[in-house]
């Protein structure tokens, strides 16, 4: 396992009394070591304290890693970062290669271009930049408030869809109780497809429940 950690390190913001938490991570870009380096950013982030986003974190590291096999090279040394300060989580990987990838050039069946709109469906922002040595591909996931308002705005956007999808379309005033009611049997959908994978349905909803008392927690 190729994975090095230095992990906690712990400066202070500039004109600020918030401290910046930064991890680097060293590995090299082969399939095997990407699970390795999912659960050494999972546990870094459990260290910190903010582990309602290690999915978001492991699903990204995936990506990132992943993309480094494939467009720069199995084998290569790369370099993940972790920095969280404030209320956003920032993951970089940075690697040798000069080649900076670009979301608008991405066909539909494109590999890499799905895997770049996953990242931009479930960070806050993202982007890449030269260095000196090659290139940093950038990921920006939400921490507290502002996590929370972004989940607001997934919610209300798939509630609107799926409204449609049941056929009812109902505006002004009634909007609100018609969005209240879609979100029961969105809900209730959802378990009939837990159970259908062979998933426990209230396992599903106490995950789901941690996952919002941490946030939280957070927020507060």
């Amino acid at each position: 396992m190729g994975v090095a950690q230095k992990g906690g390190v712990r400066m202070p913001g500039a004109g600020s009394r918030r401290h910046r938490h930064r991890s680097v991570l060293p590995f090299r870009a082969v399939p095997a070591e990407i699970r390795l380096l999912r659960q050494a950013a999972a546990a870094q982030l459990v260290r910190w304290g903010v582990p309602h986003v290690v999915e978001e974190t492991e699903l990204v590291v995936t990506e990132l890693a992943t993309n480094v096999i494939k467009h720069v090279g199995e084998g290569v040394v790369a370099t993940l970062v972790l920095e969280w300060e404030g209320e956003r989580l920032r993951v970089e990987v940075h690697d040798k290669s000069h080649a900076v990838p670009s979301l608008s050039a991405a066909h539909c069946d494109d590999e890499c271009g799905r895997g770049l709109h996953l990242l931009a469906a479930v960070t806050v922002d993202w982007g890449a930049v030269l260095t000196v040595v090659g290139k940093s591909v950038w990921c920006e996931i939400a921490l507290g408030s502002e996590r929370a308002c972004r989940r607001m705005e997934r919610a209300a956007a798939v509630l609107e869809d799926y409204r449609t999808l049941c056929g009812v379309v109902v505006e002004g005033r009634l909007r609100d109780t018609a969005l209240k009611a879609s979100a029961v049997e969105l809900i209730a959908d959802l378990l009939h497809w837990t159970t259908a994978c062979g998933l426990d349905p209230e396992d599903v909803l106490d995950r789901a429940q941690m996952h919002y008392e941490a946030e939280e927690d957070v927020a507060a």
